[in-house]
């Protein structure tokens, strides 16, 4: 009886949805690709002091331009600054970036799409058409109205990707929570007098996790290149900031003579959104393996 329970209990751990989840996500390699990239991104940006080979924003005038080498790996910047290193520290800004601003995002599309589509009315008519109105806007248009606005600099920069993520969040979660307001689970949750708040929070928010955390993953990518073409404006992390796409914007000053100066910051940037719409990809897969076969028969 006691091996029977034991077996019984094997076979409950083995079928847990995570270890589902996980078990068709590694079979994407693809997918283990973008997190394997994502993890080392990282690691280089917890260790950066001691992985860097120099100091990011230290100049040496004599280095200026030096092309890839010994000294200088990957080459060094107008100012001599070792481009390798201030890639490294970039890491730690672009990830930042990519976070914060999804997770304003996130935070603010639940709180306007999560009441509206749970309660609708009048609420839900005012919200959306706030909604409408900054998705009439395209997303790096609208973060650039936001930098105006509130001025250019790193914390900023979070702010108006943040903003420009908003409506993408709101219109999922209310289309999400007006699928889930008429299941069963919540007519019972109701007949026994739960609060709508308690509904909302305990009930069916976390019925939308797994589709929000397949959109966050994809987002956070598109923030990142959001945050890379702010900087390239000016209008994100200022100097001496080593933030890619600041880089990108000075290296192009330079691309005749020191191709190398823009060449590495831009491929960083390919790198990292590449492997977050990978990962996104296969985390989606795994999550619903429908997607993947509907892909491939219609491949």
């Amino acid at each position: 009886m006691m091996a029977f329970a034991h077996h019984r209990t094997k076979g409950a751990k083995s079928t847990h949805p995570s270890r589902r989840i996980w078990k068709r996500f590694k079979k994407n390699r693809a997918a283990l690709i973008g997190l394997g990239l994502i993890l080392v991104e990282v690691i280089l940006a917890i260790f950066a002091p001691l992985v860097a080979p120099y100091d990011p924003i230290k100049m040496d005038l004599r280095s200026a331009r030096q092309p890839p080498s010994s000294q200088h790996l990957v080459g060094a910047d107008e100012l001599g600054r070792d481009v390798l290193s201030r890639i490294i520290y970039g890491c730690r800004i672009s990830l930042t970036l990519g976070l914060v601003s999804v997770g304003i995002g996130l935070s603010f599309g639940m709180l306007l799409g999560g009441p509206s589509g749970y309660f609708g009315g009048r609420l839900d008519i005012i919200a959306m058409r706030f909604i409408d109105v900054l998705m009439s806007f395209p997303t790096i248009l609208l973060a650039i109205l936001v930098v105006t606005v509130v001025g250019p600099g790193l914390y900023n920069a979070m702010l108006a990707v943040g903003v420009a993520q908003v409506p993408l969040y709101a219109r999922l979660v209310r289309g999400l929570i007006l699928k889930l307001k008429e299941k069963e689970f919540v007519d019972a949750a109701r007949a026994l007098g739960v609060s709508n708040s308690r509904i909302i929070i305990r009930h069916i928010l976390p019925n939308c996790l797994s589709p929000l955390l397949v959109q966050t993953t994809l987002n956070i990518a598109s923030a990142i290149l959001s945050a890379a073409a702010l900087g390239f404006l000016g209008l994100g992390a200022q100097p001496p900031t080593p933030e890619w796409g600041a880089m990108l914007s000075k290296g192009r000053l330079y691309m005749r003579v020191a191709p190398h100066i823009m060449t590495f910051p831009g491929l960083a940037i390919m790198l990292t959104v590449l492997a977050f719409n990978l990962m996104g990809d296969g985390l989606r897969d795994a999550i619903d393996p429908r997607m993947s076969r509907f892909r491939v028969a219609k491949g």
